[in-house]
């Protein structure tokens, strides 16, 4: 059940295979292969108990963000490619009925091949190679006809993979509806149309243009049952588009030779239908057709989607586009040309395009240039009041609304005093979007205006004349940013506020008031960059920001001891950067590094270390990727170190320390991280150890070295030991500490890490969790009651949100940590040990994060209940009961931030699914609010 696969090809088979798989269970296979190649598997054989029992795809680890697909039923799907060189296969069966399971063949791609990519049902292919430059061709059996491109060709893309560049095409029964669409135009409806389609059809067209060529989808009607009937279109960005209800969808615009178009409905409810004419285009730009795309932040054009779709009929004429709800359209001419404007109620601010223009698409159609606007309730801005507090735009830190026109007013408790403010965060739309920041007085006078920002450059500092402030956000109708984050607080009079100390660097001054003044310097290796003095100015503003230390690219050390750090560490370093720095120490001696931190672009940015001072001298070493270095000794007093970044991507940087010593004693070894040295004497002959700590295991070396002479020259014998949290491994200590790897930084990529805790029999095992944090909805840890994957699962945890502590029900607990192949976090710190159950009562369930207890005995036969906190809802309302065996009868319910529901009573509180972590894409949610009756 499971396994991780390596090697060109092989085969997977579900446990029991053919005769059935068992219920319950949960095996996950992750098929690996070189890097850059890609993989693909096929099925031979197929039968799951449909709707509950499923075998999930993953392009990647098995990961939320890498889901391609989910597979039930008793068809044979057809052939699945990866895009990456890792793909996932997880069998998830419940506790009744099971089918024969599957068989599938899988096979390494490399990059210049496009894979078998199968044959439709009733299908018949003719070719057996599948490499770059070869050419496919299909056929239908008998009383079928063959729709789509009969021949396909594998061609090479600019990524460096192959693909094939038309679909499979199906074959549909003669009488079927559907077809194969060629030609520069022409016209799709669904059956009947314009009278009432047809229950239980099942239609495909495919539109096939030239290699280069677009094609562009205008409708003219569209009336389907919602969520019922269904129009699919492949072929586009995003690669499928999925059209129902009773509004003209937006044109769509091919990103291949191709779409294809798959029209659903199911047996009931009838409606007229759509219709859609469609364009092909030759290569030429969109926009010298009326055609808006969003452009890059460097583009000082701006654009939006042209997403208001439809006409009534091939004509000069553009439908009727409405008017806003709470707004008024100014304007009735809908000729081609003509342009309408609109406007909203007092109270409201309008979204979307003041004004649109009907424009000429696709040679003989017309459409407007964008939706029609809403009007939107004013819900920004607010009034502040002190001593202080914090702020943010609207939707922050994810882009804020267009046409905003938001005002926040803060005012100063003590009258004495003035407001200060800085920003944590700041982000606007440059020359389109500017926050106006205001001293006291009216809101939007020219007079009191202190600063208009946009783009992301801010003071370190702004503070008022007076003790009170305005700040007004004003934004543009398309293309926002994050916004912005502002703490705020009250200050002293005829001050600037404390405008803090460079990281790095040292000041001298402690006055903030009017006419006095800071001096900045650096630390030891570190070069200033800015104003090396600022004066706090009778405006109240500091007349520069403070500078910044940055660790200069080209330099000489020739202290006996220092510190050698890539540019801006640990922000990480930027592109295109060649640094050189050279150690010098006395003649007679030598250099010793010691890799702190190590993380560049792996294959693209090195580290090269040379033993001289001449870019020609001996390399002792060159370094790459995020593997920490082991220490270097030079055998001379010189070493140069040159480090080199390319265009694009880099990593946090990298931490050195050096120091010298003389010919007869070895160099400081440094304590290694997460461990415990013994020993401080570095002479011939001397011997120190090092002792991991809990959590901790050796992950290089030996826990003693010597320093010794060898071939001539005083040296450890081995290098000192790392210690490090392992990705998994196997514990049957009473007690002890199981640590997310990287632990305390953060951890890697595309892990996938098991643990198993063994209790003596008769023992339960408790794990607590002390710290835990991993990327939300990517980065997953699974609890298991038992030794394995199949075991029950107690839970699966990520974000922040984790009980208290946890109990098995035996003497064993399975853990699996899995995380995509991008962002990390801090990760975990879980402490576990075994505990014997008491004769008479359960173990302490535990309390709910965002919730509260009721009840503290735990003897057989008491209960215990739960309640949440305001705006959270319990997982599941019954109370615990300790039974007999010395479990509780219930798991611990959580709070939960539901997505929607009825909230009742004359006050509450609503709070986004995850929250206070990031809630999850794609959601869909309502609340219903009913106060008393009579009541607003």
């Amino acid at each position: 059940c499971g396994g991780t696969l390596k090697g060109l090809n092989g085969t997977i088979e579900s446990p029991g295979f053919p005769y059935g798989y068992p219920n319950g269970a949960n095996c996950t296979w992750v098929i690996i292969a070189e890097e850059r190649n890609r993989i693909q598997i096929v099925f031979q054989s197929f039968a799951l108990e449909e709707e509950y029992d499923y075998l999930s795809l993953y392009d990647g680890h098995p990961h939320p963000a890498n889901f391609r697909t989910r597979l039930t039923g008793f068809h044979l799907p057809p052939p699945v490619t990866s895009t990456k060189s890792v793909f996932s296969l997880r069998l998830t069966s419940d506790f009744a009925v099971s089918a024969h399971g599957f068989k599938v063949y899988y096979e390494e791609l490399q990059s210049s091949s496009c894979g078998n990519p199968g044959v439709p049902p009733k299908g018949i292919l003719y070719g057996a190679r599948f490499d770059v430059g070869d050419k496919i061709r299909y056929s239908c059996v008998t009383g079928y006809i063959l729709d789509g491109h009969p021949q396909l060709t594998c061609i090479a893309n600019s990524v460096n993979t192959a693909s094939w560049d038309f679909p499979v095409p199906i074959c549909r029964a003669e009488d079927a509806c559907g077809g194969t669409m060629r030609g520069s135009s022409g016209i799709i409806s669904s059956p009947n149309f314009p009278s009432e389609y047809h229950n239980n059809a099942d239609c495909t067209w495919t539109i096939v243009a030239e290699p280069g060529d677009t094609i562009s989808l205008i409708f003219t009607d569209f009336q389907m049952e919602e969520k019922y009937d269904y129009l699919e279109v492949e072929g586009s960005e995003p690669s499928t588009i999925w059209l129902s209800g009773m509004n003209i969808p937006p044109p769509v615009i091919s990103n291949k030779n191709w779409l294809r178009l798959h029209f659903v409905t199911d047996s009931n409810h009838r409606y007229r239908g759509f219709s859609t004419h469609y364009q092909v285009k030759k290569a030429i730009d969109f926009k010298s057709r009326g055609f808006k795309l969003f452009p890059g932040k460097d583009n000082s054009n701006k654009f939006s989607i042209l997403n208001e779709g439809g006409i009534k009929q091939a004509s000069n004429l553009c439908p009727d586009p409405g008017e806003p709800e709470n707004g008024k359209r100014i304007g009735s001419d809908f000729s081609l040309g003509a342009t309408v404007q609109f406007s909203c109620d007092e109270d409201y601010v309008l979204q979307g395009s003041k004004s649109i223009t009907c424009q000429r698409i696709a040679e003989v159609f017309a459409a407007w240039s964008d939706h029609r606007p809403v009007c939107k309730v004013k819900t920004c801005g607010s009034n502040l009041q002190g001593p202080g507090g914090t702020f943010t735009s609207p939707n922050f830190p994810f882009q804020y609304d267009s046409n905003a026109q938001c005002v926040w007013v803060i005012t100063a408790i003590n009258t004495n005093k003035v407001i200060q403010i800085n920003f944590e965060e700041f982000d606007l739309e440059i020359g389109y979007d500017t926050l106006t920041i205001g001293d006291g007085g009216e809101v939007g006078d020219p007079k009191t205006v202190l600063q208009v920002l946009t783009g992301s450059f801010v003071p370190d500092l702004i503070v008022s004349m007076s003790s009170q402030m305005w700040l007004h956000l004003q934004t543009d109708e398309s293309v926002g940013s994050i916004g912005f984050k502002v703490n705020y607080k009250e200050i002293e009079k005829e001050s600037c506020g404390d405008p803090g100390t460079p990281l790095y660097g040292i000041r001298e001054g402690d006055g903030f008031s009017n006419r006095d003044v800071l001096r900045f310097e650096c630390q030891f290796g570190f070069e200033l960059i800015g104003e090396k003095s600022i004066t706090c100015q009778e405006n109240n503003q500091w007349s520069a920001n403070i500078p910044i230390c940055i660790f200069p690219c080209l330099s000489n050390f020739t202290a006996p001891m220092g510190t050698v750090l890539s540019p801006d560490y640990p922000e990480g370093y930027g592109n295109n950067l060649n640094c050189i720095w050279t150690i010098i120490s006395d003649p007679g001696s030598r250099i010793h590094l010691s890799f702190n931190d190590f993380d560049l672009e792996s294959q693209f940015d090195f580290l090269a270390v040379k033993d001289g001072d001449s870019p020609d001298s001996p390399i002792i070493g060159t370094f790459t990727g995020a593997e920490v270095p082991s220490h270097l000794t030079s055998n001379g007093h010189i070493l140069r170190l040159e480090f080199q970044a390319d265009h694009s991507m880099s990593g946090r940087g990298f931490n050195i320390t050096y120091n010298t010593f003389g010919h007869n004693e070895c160099p400081d070894p440094g304590v290694p991280i997460n461990a415990r040295r013994f020993g401080d004497n570095f002479q011939l002959g001397s011997s120190i150890s090092v002792i991991c700590e809990e959590g901790f295991i050796k992950t290089q070396g030996t826990e003693t070295i010597t320093c010794m002479l060898m071939d001539g020259k005083v040296m450890w014998s081995g290098p000192i030991p790392k210690c490090g949290a392992p990705c998994g491994g196997h514990f049957s200590s009473p007690s002890g500490v199981i640590l997310s790897p990287g632990w305390p930084g953060y951890y890697k990529d595309s892990l996938n890490c098991e643990w198993v805790i063994e209790a003596e029999p008769g023992h339960s095992i408790k794990i607590t969790f002390e710290r835990f944090q991993t990327e939300l909805n990517y980065d997953v840890l699974e609890v298991h009651d038992g030794p394995n994957l199949l075991s029950p699962l107690l839970g699966s945890y990520n974000g922040t949100q984790v009980p208290q502590f946890l109990f098995s029900s035996s003497n064993f607990i399975y853990l699996l940590f899995t995380t995509d192949n991008s962002r990390s976090n801090n990760g975990f710190k879980i402490h576990y040990e075994s505990v014997t159950v008491n004769t008479y009562s359960c173990l302490d369930p535990g309390i709910p994060v965002h919730g509260r207890r009721y009840g503290h005995d735990f003897s057989i036969g008491s209960t215990v209940s739960f309640s949440c906190d305001p705006g959270y809802r319990l997982s599941h309302e019954e109370p615990l009961l300790c039974e007999k065996n010395h479990w509780w009868s219930h798991p611990l319910p959580t709070c939960d931030a539901l997505c929607g529901g009825d909230v009742r009573g004359p006050s509450g509180t609503i709070l986004s699914p995850g929250y206070p972590d990031l809630y999850p894409n794609s959601l869909n949610c309502t609340w219903t609010v009913d106060v008393t009756h009579g009541k607003g």
